[in-house]
């Protein structure tokens, strides 16, 4: 016999809605098998769909489960600021001044500043310099001279991410990939807006090589490139980033380092609420 569970979808990064990355969460969800987690996930078909959970170690407030249609992932962006968004409005209270999330990753810590949740961005698990080899199916995937790439690295913290700088967003604009020669790479591409009309400092955009797809707003790719690119002295310490333009969406991310942490932040809009039967 199905039961009935709390139910929101929120849209993430975006400062209206509809404009940003759309999450399904699932309240209470202790009772529900993983194969039950997974089977719901498959059937909104949204990049991420999570089960908020209660925690299992006394120095968390919520823990949070995450799966994609195909996998359970141990952390992403947008479903954390989401997820977090659902837990405060179903009256969740933290124990301290900032907000500490269980996921398969760890702890993460998110604050809550003026209606803009943020969250600490996890280690990199790679970084450093990407082979000549990778570089190149780079190009090729992306129907480009590998001479315009004037940055790159590794930035995986969890999905696999590899990136790219470009000149400018028009640059960023401009790709159509191939994803069959990208053959399953994550692929995260920056470059500069400028100009007196910029709304944002960088343009971003995520190539999902697996699920041959572009995400429309990314949180663990917007992390990463941050971790690369402001200790490197490329991007400043504080600056905005547009994602989804290409698809339609209008997401922002808002990124921030003080003392060597780098915070992730942005707006959470409410779509839907009520109760799912699974």
């Amino acid at each position: 016999m199905p039961r009935s569970f709390p139910f929101q979808q929120v849209d993430v990064f975006a400062e209206k809605p509809l404009e940003g990355n759309a999450l399904a969460v699932v309240s209470n969800a202790d009772d529900l098998t993983d194969a039950q987690m997974a089977a719901f996930a498959r059937w909104t078909n949204l990049s991420e769909t999570t089960f908020l959970l209660r925690p299992t170690t006394t120095q968390a407030d919520y823990r949070v489960r995450i799966f994609t249609p195909q996998r359970e992932l141990p952390f992403a962006g947008h479903p954390t600021l989401g997820s977090c968004h659902v837990w405060l409005s179903d009256g969740g209270k933290p124990h301290g001044d900032r907000i500490i999330q269980e996921c398969a990753a760890g702890l993460v810590e998110i604050r809550d500043n003026y209606h803009r949740l943020a969250f600490a961005a996890p280690p990199l698990v790679r970084s450093g310099a990407v082979d000549s080899s990778t570089l190149q199916q780079i190009a090729r995937g992306l129907g480009i001279d590998e001479a315009r790439i004037i940055a790159s690295n590794w930035v995986d913290n969890g999905p696999g991410w590899v990136a790219i700088m470009l000149s400018s967003r028009d640059e960023v604009l401009s790709l159509r990939a191939d994803y069959p020669t990208l053959d399953g790479l994550n692929l995260g591409v920056i470059g500069p807006w400028g100009g007196a009309d910029a709304e944002a400092d960088v343009e971003v955009r995520a190539f999902m090589g697996g699920e041959y797809a572009e995400d429309p707003v990314t949180g663990s790719l917007n992390a990463s490139l941050a971790q690369w690119l402001i200790p490197e002295g490329i991007l400043p310490a504080r600056y905005s980033a547009s994602q989804g333009t290409v698809i339609g969406r209008r997401g922002r991310v808002w990124i921030e380092r003080e003392a060597e942490v780098t915070w992730v932040g942005g707006q959470v809009q409410p779509i839907i609420s009520g109760a799912v039967c699974i």
